[in-house]
């Protein structure tokens, strides 16, 4: 390939970018054939943070409620899931899956009980279904993310305790 190609696959990648985000997509995923043995396979996604703003709005009418108590409540709040020491997180870029199928029985729920090696989530990538493990035996305690939502490297998605 040479560098004019590369250059131009970099400002298709950026128009892609900027198409995301003038139509409000989440996700882009386009194929260029240069030739026989020759291609480019771009998917660009907009990460969402969906736990952050779900959490956002309950803690909000909590330190309304309660003034001494709302002082208290911000160093408490920002808690990180992924410095918890049960967090599971992402190994990979993709597509998190609760169950191995849709309408499936989910692999696992807040409140059960996992041993270490099993299957927990699925996280597609690049059209491969990778089944995540659990890294241990325990009880799930918080799943964080929601079923076919995009997800990146090391993001948290459940912690087991």
């Amino acid at each position: 390939m040479s560098k004019n190609t590369s250059e131009a696959d970099v400002a298709f990648i950026q128009a892609l970018a900027e198409l995301l985000n003038q139509n409000e997509l989440t996700e882009l995923s386009v194929k260029r054939e240069y030739g026989e043995d020759d291609s480019l396979e771009v998917r660009v996604v907009k990460q969402q943070n969906v736990v952050t703003v779900a959490a956002a709005p309950a803690a909000a009418p909590m330190a309304y409620a309660a003034a001494p108590v709302a002082a208290a409540a911000p160093a408490a709040a920002p808690e990180d899931p992924a410095q918890h020491p049960g967090a599971v997180t992402s190994p990979m870029v993709g597509t998190c899956y609760l169950a191995a199928e849709p309408g499936a029985t989910p692999f696992i729920t807040v409140g059960a009980t996992v041993t270490e090696g099993q299957t927990v989530l699925i996280i597609e990538a690049m059209k491969t279904m990778n089944h995540i493990p659990a890294p241990k035996s325990g009880t799930v305690k918080r799943i964080l993310v929601e079923d076919g939502s995009p997800v990146e490297y090391g993001a948290p998605l459940l912690i087991i305790e």
